[in-house]
């Protein structure tokens, strides 16, 4: 079994400002969030903990790590969306300034990318073969991989959902075996706060 985690709450998260592959910190609230996630956490009693590279989702993970006692390891292709020019930005000044773009965003157009950042075609391309990677290394138990709300949403399209869903900072997703193009269980732990 393979759940995905999101990161605990970062200020721009809060702000609802794009961070990309930015470098924001945990804030007060996402670091409670991350205690409260390693908690659920352990109780999957997990064989392996990975993180994005990102780090957010890496200080989230070693919250995580330390209530689990196993050694973290890294993986860069569950990095969150590279925004490009549009990090460091608001939601709001981005759909006032281009509401067509911003629409593709939220939808998760496959066709669309970032100006001068990245698609959803390439992130979610990258995505799968790092889930199926995890996924055929044969690990007896839970696999847990602290990511983003971007990484876990084109999971969630390229199972056959809409991607639609938006987990909340610190929430844990569970993806069932045979999870592509299948029926997907979804378990989700919601904490305090949604943003996009």
């Amino acid at each position: 079994m393979i759940y995905l985690a999101r990161h605990g709450q970062t200020a721009y998260n809060l702000e609802g400002r794009f961070q990309g592959w930015g470098d924001v910190p945990l804030d007060q609230t996402g670091r409670q969030q991350a205690q409260q996630l390693a908690i659920a956490v352990a109780e999957v009693e997990p064989v392996a903990l990975v993180s994005s590279d990102i780090a957010r989702a890496v200080e989230t993970a070693t919250i995580v790590a330390e209530h689990v006692d196993l050694e973290l390891q890294i993986d860069p292709r569950f990095a969150e969306t590279e925004t490009g020019d549009w990090t460091d930005r608001s939601f709001a000044e981005v759909a006032a300034e281009d509401p067509e773009a911003f629409t593709s965003f939220v939808e998760l157009k496959a066709d669309w990318g970032f100006p001068g950042g990245e698609s959803f075609a390439t992130q979610a391309a990258r995505v799968a073969a790092g889930l199926d990677d995890w996924r055929s290394r044969g690990e007896t138990g839970a696999v847990v991989i602290v990511c983003h709300g971007n990484v876990i949403r084109l999971a969630l399209r390229d199972a056959g959902r809409d991607g639609s869903e938006r987990p909340d900072n610190g929430s844990l997703v569970a993806l069932c075996r045979g999870w592509r193009k299948s029926s997907l269980r979804c378990s989700w732990l919601p904490q305090a706060g949604r943003s996009l």
